[in-house]
């Protein structure tokens, strides 16, 4: 399976979705530093949000297959500047957590703008979308809409 590291704001559901994605049971969970183990990197919000811890994200992305950026559908607003992705040479998916609150279609169109090619919608407290996704890192295959 390929490794897979989850950069977002704080809140925008990296650990929730990191649980889920581990089978594990979903409970909150503040991320204090960059927790790697067996297929997931997941990251604390503020590396994201901070210019200077964004370095270590750098850094971390190369130790990952492919590179998540995540966008909550009740965000107000996006992190990440148009066509960020072309920063790094990994796959960088879009994953719209929390896909039945807000507007998961302006997350979307955040995460495209950005350079995400590939997008997927999850809920992972109900594991609404997870799937596709263990199955995009074992398979790499597109994700249906």
């Amino acid at each position: 399976m390929k490794k897979l590291i989850l950069m977002g704001r704080s809140g925008a559901g990296k650990t929730t979705l990191s649980q889920a994605l581990k089978g594990e049971q979903v409970e909150y969970k503040k991320t204090q530093y960059i927790d790697y183990e067996d297929f997931l990197i997941d990251t604390p919000g503020e590396y994201a949000e901070n210019h200077d811890l964004g370095a270590a994200l750098c850094l971390y992305a190369y130790e990952a297959d492919v590179v998540a950026l995540l966008i909550a559908a009740d965000d107000e607003y996006s992190l990440f500047p148009p066509n960020i992705t072309c920063m790094v040479n990994r796959e960088v998916i879009g994953v719209v957590t929390k896909k039945n609150k807000g507007n998961p279609e302006i997350a979307e169109r955040w995460l495209r703008l950005s350079g995400c090619k590939t997008v997927f919608f999850v809920d992972s407290k109900t594991r609404e979308g997870v799937e596709e996704i263990l199955k995009h890192l074992k398979n790499n295959t597109k994700p249906k809409k």
